[in-house]
């Protein structure tokens, strides 16, 4: 046993913060996606803590000066706690849409179902970005309580309090100070205000209701579930929620679709037109009172 696990170990908080995680058995396998900021420099701690064999993967974009030595910091915190570590380099350009492209260009060199440090503070973050963007149910529910997102129920204080105990180096991002991004608007300006004028903190109170919208949303989809996507009689005369959660199901195997795309199969199903696009080059078509999915040609 190395002294800083020993450490962890004796650590009442550490095993008070351990005790609200979701880290699945001692002894399973978790691939950890550790930027070196606070909150995933707290999450490996408690993964090793948790008794799982962990592997830290770091990617570095290459969007800043200096970006390459934050491998090293999270490479050493790994080699403290005897877990794995693997590093990425990956080329994002400058641009629009960062913060979307530099997601999608990390979780393609990741581990599927890699284990994030998203806290509760990013769940009322999330929650609030989809209301600004009009989402629905589904996206009001945010993130998942699961594997995935093991310290969802921890505070973004409190990953940092643990990090200081154990005197962690961690990595102050300086792009979420960018208020041109609009997460860092909500982080930094909008939720503050919302403290402000409801006199408490908000952000244990958004992320209970995402939980919330999430228990609705998966009730509501084992019931979408038993409706039939292809069947337009089925469809036209369902209860409009369910057929629009039925049609988001169906064509989630192909694209997640928009509310747009969703309205368009929708009237394809009461026979106001006969297809639809959907995205990806694909239509759906009305035949015989049954809908496909066809290739555009």
């Amino acid at each position: 046993m190395n002294a800083l696990f020993a450490k962890l170990k004796a650590s009442e908080f550490a095993n008070d913060l351990l005790a609200r995680c979701n880290f699945g058995a001692n002894g399973s396998k978790l691939d950890c996606a550790v930027s070196g900021g606070r909150d995933s420099m707290a999450m490996l701690l408690l993964a090793v803590l948790n008794g799982c064999e962990v592997t830290a993967f770091h990617v570095d974009h290459s969007l800043r000066e200096g970006s390459d030595q934050e491998a090293k910091i999270v490479a050493s915190l790994a080699e403290q706690l005897g877990a794995e570590f693997v590093s990425k380099t990956i080329k994002v350009e400058p641009g629009a849409n960062l913060e979307a492209r530099a997601r999608d260009a990390r979780y393609s060199v990741l581990p599927k179902n890699i284990a994030t440090g998203h806290t509760a503070d990013d769940q009322a973050e999330t929650l609030m970005i989809n209301l600004l963007r009009g989402a629905g149910l589904q996206g009001l529910a945010g993130m998942q309580h699961n594997k995935s997102h093991p310290i969802l129920n921890l505070r973004r204080s409190e990953t940092e309090k643990l990090c200081r105990e154990f005197e962690i180096c961690f990595v102050d991002d300086p792009t979420n100070a960018e208020m041109k991004f609009l997460r860092n608007q909500v982080r930094n300006k909008l939720l503050p205000l919302v403290n402000e004028i409801s006199q408490r903190d908000i952000a244990p109170i958004l992320a209970r209701q995402a939980e919330l919208f999430r228990q609705d949303a998966e009730f509501l989809d084992e019931i979408a579930k038993q409706l039939d996507p292809t069947d337009a009689k089925a469809l036209a005369i369902a209860p409009v929620a369910l057929a629009r959660r039925a049609i988001r199901i169906w064509l989630t195997d192909i694209y997640p679709p928009d509310a747009a795309t969703v309205e368009r199969v929708l009237e394809v199903a009461r026979g106001t037109t006969t297809a639809c696009e959907i995205g990806m080059n694909r239509e759906v078509r009305r035949s015989q009172q049954r809908l496909q999915i066809n290739s555009k040609h």
